[in-house]
């Protein structure tokens, strides 16, 4: 059995329930095995066995009361992974499907997702099983200030700085950092996605879908191609898919699809204009249903699917997809129904989006594919940029970190094309991005010795 396969079995046999943690090391570890010869002090230093196991996961109970006077409890998580190349860096997710092992496999691939970005930034994530739907704001902030009350001791801006993800926007945020800065008596840069009244970067909430398209932009230009004209599959409706809408439509793209738990609209004509401007009004103020879009333009609405649910049973044909919601969104089925429609470009605006047997389709077929720790980094990069303006003292404008924010994207795309072809994996993003990751993580690792 090779080091590789050893790994992953050694995973499976410790964390035994942890599926999604299972798939991460698994899909990340089989594109190392090119690197296991060409670095045997890797193997000797065990770089392998240790870049699988968290440097720390912090579990912890978060008691609230509600509106009623009721008293409730939810599990709050941290799982600070690796920290070799800077603080621990990553999002707080707050979904009744939080747990550890999704949280495990987040953290992993967040790793990997921060050493490509070029900034100095270790991999980390965490959250809750609490669900933010439905919730006043004074119970949002309730139970915001109690999972402060733990996380605190824990975080700071040079050991760990998390930021939002799924349930957790500028709203989650402000209430945990006005909490965090009361109790330690500091205003400093130990959240992102602040506000910008306090702290926060111009580009932020646009950064992660922007820079997916920034990235699916830099595939297809290998190509020769643009996305002027192209019809655009997106998946989701909240912060990265609304602002992959808006930069596709800037780039003469035209999306689609959109979706939300509940339905998957079509819009033939395009999502674009008053009809965008309405999805941000919708999801962001009234956070309502993406089926009122239909509803007021006539589109047409489909109860209960997704996006690639209703491209395989529509016959939807699609230029490019960037699924935008969450993991393994994207089956076999559906991916095979991509290729059979057209589909030729596939850039994960979500953290693994598809499925292993998604993305063997893909690859087999020849399709461009981003996979998500490098096409969805522009999140993490412009928290980066956040925490370097924190640090700094200044503000820069929205032009100046759009700019950086662009040139982090092409960086990303360049070193995942010279990683794969450095190491036998020509024009493999997935390989390339991995071992671009993997290599300036473990040779830290290895600098430090056996800590």
């Amino acid at each position: 059995m090779s080091i590789i396969n050893d790994v992953v079995e050694k995973v499976k046999q410790k964390d035994t329930d942890q599926h999604e943690f299972h798939q991460a090391v698994k899909e990340v570890m089989e594109t190392l095995e090119t690197t296991v010869k060409k670095h045997p002090e890797f193997v000797k230093a065990k770089i392998y066995e240790r870049i699988v196991e968290p440097n720390r996961s912090i579990i912890f109970s978060v008691p609230w009361v509600d509106d009623k006077g009721e008293v409730h409890v939810n599990r709050g998580f941290r799982v600070q992974f690796n920290n070799a190349i800077g603080p621990y860096k990553g999002g707080l997710r707050f979904h009744p499907s939080v747990n550890l092992s999704i949280l495990k496999f987040l953290g992993f691939e967040q790793i990997f997702k921060n050493s490509l970005t070029t900034l100095p930034m270790g991999g980390a994530k965490g959250g809750s099983d609490f669900d933010p739907k439905g919730k006043s704001d004074d119970e949002v902030m309730k139970f915001c200030q109690s999972f402060m009350r733990e996380l605190y001791r824990h975080v700071g801006p040079d050991i760990d700085v998390p930021a939002g993800d799924i349930g957790v926007g500028s709203r989650e945020i402000g209430y945990m950092y006005g909490y965090y800065k009361k109790i330690v008596n500091e205003h400093t840069g130990v959240l992102t996605g602040k506000g910008l009244e306090y702290g926060g970067s111009l580009i932020r909430p646009e950064a992660t879908g922007y820079g997916a398209v920034y990235f699916a932009a830099e595939m297809l230009a290998t190509r020769g191609i643009d996305f002027k004209d192209k019809v655009v599959a997106v998946s989701g409706a909240g912060n990265v898919a609304q602002y992959a809408v808006e930069k596709v439509n800037q780039l003469g793209g035209k999306v689609i699809t959109l979706c939300d738990s509940h339905s998957t609209i079509v819009d033939d004509s395009g999502i674009s204009g008053e009809k965008y401007d309405f999805v941000k009004e919708l999801k962001n103020i009234r956070r309502g249903r993406i089926k009122e879009y239909a509803d007021k333009y006539g589109s047409v609405c489909f109860v209960g699917n997704s996006v690639w649910d209703v491209i395989k049973e529509q016959n939807l044909k699609v230029d490019i997809a960037l699924p935008c919601a969450t993991q393994n969104e994207i089956d076999g089925q559906h991916a095979r129904a991509l290729v059979k429609h057209g589909c030729y470009c596939v850039a994960e605006g979500a953290n693994m989006p598809s499925s292993p047997e998604a993305i063997k389709v893909f690859q087999d077929n020849n399709l461009l594919f981003g996979p998500g720790k490098a096409a969805n980094a522009g999140g993490v990069s412009v928290s980066g940029l956040e925490m370097s303006q924190n640090s700094l003292r200044l503000a820069w404008t929205r032009e100046e970190v759009d700019k950086r924010l662009l040139n982090i994207m092409k960086e990303i795309h360049k070193t995942c094309l010279e990683a794969a072809y450095a190491y036998g994996k020509k024009g493999d993003y997935v390989a390339g991005a991995n071992i671009a990751g993997f290599l300036k993580v473990a040779k830290a690792m290895l600098a430090y010795g056996i800590v």
